[in-house]
């Protein structure tokens, strides 16, 4: 097989995986005829139409859906043979990493330098945001996801625990009163987050261990834990929210607990990377790293 003719598959491989000619040329540093070319070239080299193109959007015939996944394959083993032989070129290349905003500025680019200093030939490119991202369609090598992964083609491995508590500010409860049940939150002006699946269903466990789940509702309603952060503080209600989400808010009383015997359902910290038989290095050393990080900390460790 010919140097141009592997290159011509990886970007088919591409086309197919991001759904954009544009989005592989941005990818590759090339134009977007060029990569169409690419495209042409191969098919032309098959014999075969692999794709239709329309200015909308890409369709896979049933030759190039059975050729994606043959030269998807083919790709993997190739990167594997040559980590086989270079071992001391393992971590490097660019790790591109999808995580929520809030919970990468407060834990993972505090754990960066380090990590960065042990492998100087590896860089990192950061998709931020606390909606989930297509991994394959983005180009992202892992992600890291809080809560429970129900898709089959990602495999998601625990690196650490989300603990919750109930706050709010001292005179949002001097006016709307002290919760003393999970029942209570009905009658009360709940901040809701609506990032995690169970959006307006909160979950308990009672003193006994018994799950307790409320239905809650409010006026302020957000998609990003940073604005959960935002209006717990302006005083605007009640939320249940990470323990990691502050620094000293609590302990300083700027925020009070509340239904201290009926915690919230903890929540799995998970590193999510796609399906393949082959884990590059870089992926597999950062998630080592972060169990690593996340087991000494009290606040993440499982």
């Amino acid at each position: 097989m010919n140097t141009g003719l592997l290159e011509h598959i990886c970007t088919f491989v591409r086309a197919v995986e991001t759904g954009s000619f544009t989005a592989v040329a941005a990818e590759q540093g090339q134009s977007q005829p060029t990569v169409s070319r690419q495209i042409s070239a191969l098919e032309d080299h098959l014999g075969v139409r692999l794709m239709q193109r329309t200015t909308r959007a890409l369709t896979l015939t049933d030759e190039g859906r059975s050729y994606y996944a043959h030269a998807r394959g083919l790709l993997d083993a190739v990167e594997e043979a040559a980590l086989a032989v270079r071992p001391d070129a393992a971590v490097r290349g660019t790790l591109r990493i999808a995580a929520p905003l809030a919970f990468a500025r407060l834990h993972l680019m505090p754990r960066m330098a380090r990590f960065l200093d042990n492998h100087p030939d590896l860089r990192t490119d950061w998709v931020l945001g606390d909606r989930p991202v297509d991994l394959v369609e983005e180009g992202v090598d892992l992600a890291i996801r809080i809560g429970r992964v129900t898709d089959q083609g990602l495999i998601a491995r625990k690196i650490g625990l989300m603990r919750r508590v109930t706050v709010a500010r001292p005179d949002y409860f001097a006016r709307a009163g002290r919760p003393q049940h999970p029942a209570d939150l009905t009658a009360h002006d709940c901040i809701v987050y609506t990032g995690l699946a169970t959006v307006d269903e909160w979950h308990f466990a009672g003193p006994d261990g018994a799950p307790i789940i409320v239905k809650v509702s409010g006026r302020v309603r957000v998609n990003a834990s940073e604005g959960m952060r935002s209006a717990l503080l302006e005083g605007l209600g009640l939320a249940v929210c990470p323990t990691w989400l502050f620094t000293d808010e609590i302990e300083t009383g700027l925020l009070e607990r509340v239904l201290i015997n009926y915690e919230p359902a903890a929540l799995p910290i998970q590193a999510v990377y796609p399906s393949r038989r082959l884990v590059p290095p870089r992926v597999r050393a950062f998630v080592d790293y972060l169990v690593e990080e996340f087991r000494a900390d009290v606040r993440l460790a499982p």
